[in-house]
């Protein structure tokens, strides 16, 4: 259930900057195990957030298309 406030609270661009934190940590080594698994926790949460918005994103951008064609695939034009 905290994936679903996440999504709700946290911008693409806000979760997409902190992934990029977390994964730049892991790769810099130097943490615990038990460091190392939060962060992977952290970074598959903040993942999730991501992919909810960009697929939210595609669903927009797949009805703007669709609503601005015909049914042969060729845009509208009343001109």
């Amino acid at each position: 259930m905290a994936a679903k406030t996440e999504e709700s609270t946290l911008g693409y661009e806000q979760a997409r900057d902190e992934l990029i934190e977390v994964v730049r940590r892991l790769e810099a080594g130097g943490t615990t195990l038990e460091e190392s698994l939060a962060l992977w926790e952290r970074g598959e949460e903040l993942a999730t957030v991501c992919r909810h918005w960009l697929e939210g994103a595609r669903a927009r951008l797949d009805a703007a298309l669709s609503g601005g064609e015909d049914g042969d695939g060729t845009a509208d034009s009343d001109d």
